[in-house]
């Protein structure tokens, strides 16, 4: 059992939760099922709160999230998390960098709002490929596929937050991206 997990009360780990997505419905909720004895309920509990998000919620939660390949200018542990992330992705290749510029600028004239991926444990090929692939999808396609990121970035931070905790916890809720048959039945 995780004392310091279980020992939250539900204003802190809302303050907490919300480090992680800033969507306050979302993080109100998962706080309210509380307490958790251990983080393997607390992040399925995130996840099913997660699973869809309400209008409007993933645009609110993009403005906490700064481009792919841009540095978070913000404060406190959103930030941190958001450095860290998108470092170990960096890359010194110019040419690289500005396909992903392109490809940003691309991505918010096309969706109107800032392209996000889950950059922990990916590099800047792989980001800048996905990018591409992503930009090809239609909007509600699209919006699905950003929720998703989203909800995967929330539930490596929430995680990262217990780390005294089997990493396996945090894989076992993490959401996995739909195979391509189950996106072609959604077309």
């Amino acid at each position: 059992m995780t004392a310091a997990l279980a020992e939250l009360d539900r204003r802190a780990l809302t303050e907490l939760l919300l480090s992680c997505m800033k969507v306050p419905r979302w993080a109100q909720e998962v706080a309210a099922a509380g307490p958790y004895a251990e983080v393997g309920a607390l992040l399925a509990q995130a996840r099913a709160s997660g699973t869809p998000l309400r209008p409007g919620e993933l645009d609110a939660a993009l403005a906490d999230h700064p481009r792919i390949g841009e540095r978070h200018t913000g404060q406190g542990r959103s930030a941190r998390f958001s450095r860290a992330e998108q470092a170990a992705s960096r890359s010194d290749d110019p040419e690289l960098e500005r396909r992903l510029a392109e490809g940003n600028r691309a991505y918010e004239e096309r969706f109107g709002r800032v392209f996000l991926i889950r950059a922990a444990g990916r590099g800047r090929a792989e980001i800048l490929a996905e990018l591409d692939r992503r930009l090809a999808l239609d909007e509600d396609e699209e919006r699905r596929t950003a929720e998703q990121q989203l909800l995967e970035i929330a539930l490596l931070r929430i995680a990262a937050l217990f780390p005294e905790q089997p990493a396996r916890s945090a894989a076992e809720a993490t959401p996995t991206a739909p195979d391509d048959d189950a996106r072609k039945d959604r077309r």
